[in-house]
C-alpha cells in the first residue's frame, strides 16, 4: 500500500504520476472533454501496468482539475439562480463601480453568471454589528422557490447582506430552499466567504453554486469507478491554497478548485526550493494552455485572499470575476504549448490567449487542427523530435506544422516560428517583471525553476531576457503539478470577518471567534487523516482606520489577552514597513478579518544523494535547432536525460530529450546533474568558449 498516485487534468494534457519508495512513473494522456474522468483513469491503467502493480497495491489518489475553472470561463455551469436582500439584486452587475481600463470608453465589463431575471429579492435585513432589523420573509423566500422550480432552476446561491457576522436569515432561507426544492444544490455566502464586502462575497457564492452541481457529479462518477475498478483508498483534491482536502468537502466548495493545477505547481516548486536551498526562486510553469509564473521565498510561495476568473480584457486585472478564495498568488497568461499564433487587426503576429486544447489541438498533432500554435513553432524550429513527442506516443506531423505557419503570413514557416517563440518568451518575461513590481520583489539573484510540458523548452530564453543566471529542470518537470500533489499536506483554512478596532480590542470575542474557526479547520482535515499530527497558524488582516485595503500580519496561537492588542499594533507596523518602506501618521489600526489555517505536515522527501564526482558526457548525436539569440540554426547536443547520472557535465547548446518534454540548453548556459537528478543550467561566464 505505499504506491501513492497524482492526476491532473488540464486544459490540453491530463498528467498522472505513480510513486513507490523507491520509483516514479509519469505518463500524459490527452485530455478527453466529454468525460474528464476517461483520460485519467486511462492514465492510472498505463502506470499500474508499467509498474506491475493492482489497484490494491495503491494507498493514495490525489486529484486536481481544471473542471471548476472551465466551467466558469466557458459559461458551461448550472442553471443557477441568486436570493438576496431587497435592493441588492444587482450587486454583481453594478460591482465595485471601478474601471479597469480608464480610457476605454467601450469597455467591457465581465457578464454575471446570474441572469437578472433569476436574482431574486426577499424582504428581510441584518445590520452590520449582527442585529436584526427587519426578519426574514419566510413566504417571499417560498414564492422564489416556486419560480426557480418553475424555471428548473439547478443550483441557488443565497447571499443577504451582512451575514458574515449574523448567519441566521441564510440558514434559514437555505433550510426552506433544501426541503422545497429536493435535488437543487444550495449555496450559502455565510458558509462560502463569510467576509466583508458584499461584491466579492456575492461572486464567490454565486460562482460555488455555478459549478457545484458540475463539480458533484463528476466527482461522483470519479469515485464510482475508482471503486469498481478495485481502488478502496482514500481520494483527495487539490485546493487553490496548496492544501489537500476530501471529496465530500471539495463537492461542497468547488470554488476552491478553480486553480488546484497550478497550486499543485507550486507545491512542486517549492518542494525543490528545499531539495536545493534554493532561498529566491521564479517558478515557471508552461503547460499546454496557460502560463503560470509564481515567486517562492524562503521555501514559501506567496499567497492572496482574492483571485479573479474569466478575465475578459487580455487577463487584465480588474476585468474578471473575484473570488474571494485562498489562493497560491500567482500571474497566468495565455501563453500555453497550444496558444495560437494570429495575424492581428494591426496585421501583426500575435499569440494567445486562445487555445487549440486537446480537441484538435494543434496542427502538428494531426487531428483535424489547422491553427499554427506554439507547439508547431517549437516543432518547427527543432526543439522537439517528431517521433520522440510525449514519448513516442504521440507522432508529430511536420508538413501540418510548416502549413499551419506558413498559412499565418504567406512567408517562410522557420521565420514565423522564431516569430512566434519570441512573441511568447517575451510575454513571460514581461508578465514575471510587472508580477515582481506588483509584489514589491526583485529578480536578482533568482533561479527559475521551470515545469510543466511547455516550460523547459523555453526557459533558458526566458532566463536570458529576465537575467536570471541559473535555471534548474526538475525530474518529472512535464508532469510537475501531479508530482506537487503528492508533496502537499492535508489542509483547510477558514476566514471570518469582525471588525476589531485595537484602541477597543475585545479579547474574549476574538478568541471565540478563533476557536469555532479551529473547530472547523481541525474538523475537516482531521477528515482526511484523523491520526497525523496537525499545525495550526492565524493570520489578521488589519489596516490603518480609513484605508482601502489591509496587510496580512501573524497572530499567535493562543488565547489572546488585552495586552495582545499592543503585540498586534507592532507586527502590523514592522509589516507596514516592509511592505510600503515606512509608516503614516499616528492612526488607529483596526483588524477587519481573521483567518485560521490547519495542515498536517507534508510527506517527507528521503534525503538526497551524496554529490558525484563530475564527468564530461558527449551527446550521442546532434541536430539543427534555430536559437534565437544567434539569429539562426545551430548544431544542438542531443541526450536521453534517463541515460544522465548525477555529476554529468554538458555544454550548450543541447537538447536533454524525455518522455514528458525537452529542455533547450541554450549557448548561453552549460548543464550538470546535481545529485537529485535536477538538471541545473548555469549561465556561462560572457566571453567564456562554449
Amino acid at each position: 500500500m505505499n504506491a501513492r498516485i497524482g492526476a491532473d487534468i488540464g486544459g490540453t494534457f491530463t498528467d498522472v504520476v505513480l510513486e513507490t519508495s523507491t520509483q516514479r512513473y509519469s505518463t500524459k494522456v490527452l485530455t478527453t472533454y466529454d468525460a474528464p474522468e476517461r483520460a485519467l483513469l486511462d492514465g492510472v491503467a498505463q502506470l499500474l501496468a508499467q509498474a506491475g502493480l493492482t489497484a490494491a497495491d495503491v494507498g493514495l489518489v490525489v486529484h486536481g482539475t481544471t473542471l471548476a475553472t472551465n466551467a466558469l470561463i466557458e459559461r458551461r455551469g448550472a442553471r443557477t439562480a441568486l436570493l438576496t436582500t431587497e435592493g441588492f439584486r444587482d450587486v454583481l452587475e453594478m460591482g465595485s463601480e471601478s474601471r479597469f481600463d480608464q480610457y476605454d470608453i467601450a469597455m467591457d465589463k465581465p457578464v454575471p453568471l446570474v441572469p437578472r431575471h433569476w436574482r431574486l429579492p426577499v424582504r428581510e435585513r441584518i445590520a452590520a454589528d449582527g442585529g436584526v432589523l427587519r426578519p426574514l420573509d419566510e413566504d417571499a423566500v417560498r414564492a422564489a422557490a416556486a419560480t426557480f422550480a418553475a424555471e428548473g432552476i439547478e443550483s441557488v446561491a443565497v447571499a443577504f447582506l451582512h451575514s458574515y457576522v449574523n448567519p441566521a436569515h441564510e440558514q434559514r432561507a437555505g433550510a426552506l430552499l433544501r426541503a422545497l426544492l429536493p435535488g437543487v444544490s444550495v449555496s450559502l455566502s455565510c458558509e462560502v466567504s463569510p467576509e466583508m464586502r458584499e461584491y466579492e462575497r456575492f461572486s464567490t457564492t454565486a460562482a460555488n453554486a455555478y459549478v457545484q452541481p458540475i463539480v458533484a457529479r463528476y466527482l461522483g462518477r470519479l469515485e464510482e469507478k475508482l471503486r469498481a475498478l478495485g481502488f478502496g483508498c482514500p481520494l483527495f483534491l487539490m485546493l487553490s491554497s496548496g492544501g489537500l482536502t476530501t471529496v465530500d468537502t471539495a463537492a461542497r466548495f468547488p470554488v476552491r478548485l478553480v486553480e488546484s493545477g497550478p497550486a499543485g505547481g507550486a507545491c512542486f516548486a517549492a518542494s525543490v526550493a528545499a531539495e536545493r536551498g534554493i532561498e529566491r526562486m521564479l517558478a515557471l510553469d508552461v503547460g499546454g494552455t496557460t502560463a503560470k509564473m509564481c515567486y517562492i521565498d524562503h521555501g514559501q510561495p506567496a499567497t492572496s485572499q482574492v483571485f479573479e476568473v474569466a478575465r475578459v480584457h487580455r487577463f487584465r486585472k480588474g476585468s474578471g470575476l473575484p473570488l474571494r478564495i485562498p489562493v497560491v498568488e500567482m500571474v497566468e497568461i495565455g501563453a500555453g504549448g497550444g496558444s495560437i499564433a494570429r495575424i492581428d487587426g494591426a496585421g501583426r503576429l500575435a499569440v494567445g490567449p486562445h487555445s487549440a486544447s486537446s480537441e484538435p489541438g494543434p496542427a502538428c498533432y494531426g487531428r483535424g487542427g489547422r491553427d499554427a500554435t506554439v507547439t508547431d513553432a517549437d516543432l518547427a524550429l527543432g526543439r522537439i523530435a517528431p517521433d520522440t513527442f510525449a514519448g513516442g506516443r504521440l507522432r508529430l506531423d511536420l508538413d501540418g506544422c510548416t502549413a499551419a505557419l506558413q498559412r499565418l503570413a504567406g512567408t517562410d514557416a522557420a521565420l514565423q516560428a522564431l516569430g512566434v517563440s519570441e512573441i511568447v518568451d517575451e510575454a513571460m518575461a514581461s508578465a514575471s517583471r510587472v508580477h515582481a513590481v506588483e509584489l514589491g520583489l526583485s529578480m536578482a539573484g533568482r533561479t527559475l525553476v521551470a515545469f510543466g510540458g511547455c516550460a523547459p523548452l523555453h526557459a533558458a530564453r526566458v532566463a536570458e531576457k529576465l537575467g536570471i543566471d541559473e535555471v534548474v529542470v526538475p525530474p518529472g518537470a512535464g508532469v510537475g503539478s501531479a508530482v506537487g500533489f503528492l508533496r502537499a499536506p492535508i489542509a483547510y483554512e477558514v476566514a471570518r470577518s469582525l471588525h476589531q478596532p485595537l484602541d477597543a480590542f475585545d479579547a474574549p470575542a476574538v478568541n471565540a471567534l478563533l476557536a469555532a474557526m479551529g473547530d472547523e479547520a481541525h474538523g475537516l482535515v482531521a477528515q482526511g487523516d484523523p491520526a497525523q499530527p496537525r499545525s495550526e497558524r492565524r493570520t489578521a488582516f488589519a489596516r490603518y482606520r480609513g484605508q482601502g485595503h489591509e496587510i496580512a500580519i501573524d497572530v499567535p496561537v493562543r488565547p489572546l489577552t488585552a495586552a495582545d492588542a499592543a503585540l498586534l499594533a507592532d507586527t502590523f507596523a514592522q509589516a507596514y514597513r516592509q511592505h510600503y518602506g515606512g509608516l503614516t501618521a499616528q492612526l488607529p489600526i483596526e483588524v477587519l478579518t481573521w483567518r485560521l489555517s490547519v495542515a498536517t505536515a507534508a510527506p517527507v522527501r528521503p534525503p538526497g544523494a551524496p554529490a558525484a564526482a563530475a564527468r564530461d558526457v558527449a551527446p550521442h548525436a546532434h541536430r539543427d535547432v534555430f536559437d534565437p539569440g544567434q539569429g539562426g540554426a545551430l548544431p544542438h547536443g542531443l541526450y536521453h536525460r534517463a541515460a544522465l547520472q548525477p555529476g554529468d557535465r554538458l555544454a550548450g547548446p543541447a537538447l536533454i530529450v524525455e518522455d514528458e518534454t525537452t529542455t533547450v540548453v541554450s549557448p548561453a548556459f552549460d548543464a550538470h546533474i546535481d545529485p537529485a537528478g535536477h538538471i541545473v543550467m548555469t549561465r556561462r561566464p560572457t566571453g567564456a568558449p562554449a
